[in-house]
């Protein structure tokens, strides 16, 4: 473990140890030369967005953060993966291949992972089955520009909307409501914590034992020349390839504007 503050990291070291009797992992504070040297390294450092304050201007505080501490583990292993994890992930995770020069492939950010997992849960509620059986995604961009590729969606193999139980359901509400969700847990008690730490941990399992995963996470698609939120095979070599899940007219738009809103973010940057 890395920080800034060498006593928050030893404090989160020690605290973290105390669950070794239960496996053989070992916890320890390294140096950002050591976390450069890693199969995964990941990135969780960033700024809070404050009241009042504009998604630019939230991003150029986190571009110096990103900078300093990718610069600070040069030089990196050439086959290191790279997952971002602060906000506004899809856009830091773009900045952060730039500045680490490492091949797209193998810089990605946790996207729209665990809006999925969100998604999947209100889904299992209302279908009555398990979330695993359910292929739904959230799309695009893991914040305002998010959307739900309900055309695609499946459980069973049989279509999310064939469901007699998907009758009536408001899915711009379905969709708006998980998409908040953090900022009902961030006003309650400030952050949040092991939703994103279980995708955080789930995305480091599927790369070191290669399972080939399909996650949606922050991903370069060569279609956009972007990074965007979308299905992607991830495995040793951090993203094996993207899933180009048919869109409806709708659909595309959604994501063709996602995009568009990233691009003029990363533009006003440079």
């Amino acid at each position: 473990m890395v920080d800034i503050n060498q006593k928050v990291a030893e404090g989160q070291a020690l605290d973290l140890a105390d669950s070794q009797f239960l496996s053989s992992t070992k916890v320890r504070v390294g140096t950002y030369q050591e976390a450069g040297q890693a199969d995964i390294i990941v990135i969780t450092a960033g700024a809070n967005q404050r009241p009042g304050e504009t998604r630019l201007q939230l991003i150029a505080k986190n571009f110096n953060i990103l900078n300093s501490v990718i610069t600070s583990m040069a030089p990196i292993k050439p086959t290191a993966k790279i997952m971002l994890v602060a906000n506004p992930v899809d856009v830091l995770t773009h900045i952060a291949q730039k500045i680490s020069g490492l091949p797209k492939n193998q810089v990605f950010g946790s996207g729209t992972f665990l809006d999925s997992g969100r998604l999947r849960l209100e889904l299992s509620k209302i279908l009555g089955v398990s979330e695993p059986a359910i292929h739904c995604y959230a799309m695009g961009e893991h914040g305002d520009h998010q959307f739900v590729a309900w055309s695609s969606a499946r459980v069973g193999g049989v279509p999310l909307l064939d469901y007699p139980q998907m009758k009536g359901v408001d899915l711009d509400a379905l969709s708006h409501g998980v998409s908040r969700k953090a900022y009902e847990i961030i006003e309650r008690k400030g952050a949040t914590y092991y939703g994103i730490g279980a995708c955080v941990a789930s995305l480091c399992d599927t790369v070191l034992h290669d399972r080939r995963d399909i996650r949606p996470i922050s991903c370069y698609n060569e279609k956009y020349d972007s990074y965007v939120s979308m299905p992607a095979v991830v495995g040793s070599n951090g993203v094996e390839s993207i899933i180009d899940i048919q869109l409806n007219e709708t659909e595309q738009k959604k994501m063709d504007n996602a995009v568009a809103a990233m691009k003029s973010v990363l533009s006003e940057c440079n």
